[in-house]
């Protein structure tokens, strides 16, 4: 039996999130905007609640096209507000409108809104080494650095513990366990 990282347990949702996406070095800007809403979602909640939701998310969110979302208006957040196949939270879905917003204003500036965060780790994912899920951290001095960086810039819903999920999710930090098969498969993702 192949050993995983334990907090995906055997849902098969998670552990086709665990197998074939946590952890990969994500560069693409819709992808990684899409991270960025979902993981905002996330707060308060369980992830696999949101990976539950996350067919609903793409179509709500126009499969998370960047420039359409920042477009949204109040009527957008309305027809969001009424959607029961997302978290129907306003200020959750105000900032999912409101940080595309930002992420467009980082392309004017950056190139990318990849290349702005690749940056942050000189464009090469973290190889963590934890034995344990225990030792892996909720934040780290980097994911406090880059959310403070974020929310200088306008962003919202995204303070440490979420913002290091995100640089977890699209592969930023390598936190598979070392005894999970995933971690030398992703580890050789690195440049």
């Amino acid at each position: 039996m192949m050993k995983r990282c334990e907090w995906c347990g055997d849902n098969p949702l998670y552990l086709a999130y665990h197998d074939e996406e946590w952890g990969l070095p994500v560069r693409d800007d819709r992808m990684l905007f899409e991270f960025l809403v979902l993981e905002g979602a996330q707060a308060g909640l369980s992830w696999l609640t949101i990976l539950k939701k996350r067919q609903n998310y793409r179509q709500a969110f126009d499969n998370f096209d960047i420039e359409r979302v920042a477009r949204y208006t109040e009527g957008d957040v309305a027809r969001l507000r009424a959607d029961a196949g997302i978290v129907r939270n306003r200020l959750k879905i105000e900032s999912a409108i409101n940080n595309a917003r930002e992420v467009l204003d980082l392309q004017q500036q950056c190139g990318s809104f990849s290349a702005y965060l690749w940056e942050w780790v000189d464009h090469t994912p973290l190889q963590n080494g934890w034995r344990q899920l225990a030792a892996v951290p909720a934040s780290t001095p980097l994911s406090d650095a880059l959310s403070k960086d974020l929310k200088k810039r306008g962003f919202t819903f995204f303070g440490s513990t979420i913002c290091y999920a995100f640089m977890q999710a699209v592969g930023m930090v390598n936190d598979h366990v070392t005894d999970c098969f995933r971690y030398e498969e992703i580890k050789a993702h690195a440049p």
